[in-house]
């Protein structure tokens, strides 16, 4: 991302959720699969991608199914950088406001709420195509994979065609990117 990026805008949030059109709405619409078959190199991504939104002023969730994977996310949030501090929250439902510019929902995000989702649940928002910024994250497991493919139609059914960061066909590495 460039050094002197422009002020946030009532109409694009922050500068790296992108502007308006149908171009640059599917640029905010990301699929990383990844060569790892891990659920633990799945949340790792999911913290990086965090990261980076949180640095670029993004207010950040991300959507997993249940408390015990909330926790893991908690857990790799609070060590994820020694020198680094990710102020977040476990959202539990609907009816919990979340202060912190980061949250772990166990609920549907709201799209007024937030500015970049990161999805790690098995149920794609209903309206996820409202949101500034979204991220799907799976990593190499064939139920991780199917589940996928289903919100990939879900959002092609609502018009986006998001990016795919294969990096099964880039060996290992891939540097995590937002733009």
């Amino acid at each position: 991302m460039p050094e002197n990026n422009p002020a946030p805008s009532p109409e694009t949030g922050s500068p790296a959720a992108g502007a308006s059109g149908q171009e640059d709405r599917n640029q905010r619409y990301w699929f990383h699969i990844l060569a790892q078959n891990t659920p633990a190199a799945r949340n790792l991504h999911a913290v990086k991608l965090v990261d980076k939104a949180w640095q670029q002023g993004d207010r950040v969730c991300i959507v997993c199914d249940t408390m015990q994977h909330a926790e893991e996310l908690d857990d790799l949030l609070w060590n994820f950088s020694p020198d680094a501090f990710i102020p977040h929250s476990i959202v539990p439902d609907s009816a919990t406001t979340c202060s912190d510019p980061v949250g772990i929902l166990l609920c549907p995000p709201a799209p007024g709420d937030w500015d970049t989702v990161i999805i790690l649940s098995a149920t794609l928002p209903a309206d996820a195509d409202r949101f500034k910024r979204l991220a799907l994250v799976a990593h190499n497991d064939p139920n991780v994979l199917n589940q996928a493919r289903s919100h990939f139609k879900q959002l092609r059914a609502l018009g986006i065609e998001p990016r795919v960061h294969d990096q099964r066909k880039r060996g290992s590495f891939c540097r995590v990117t937002l733009r």
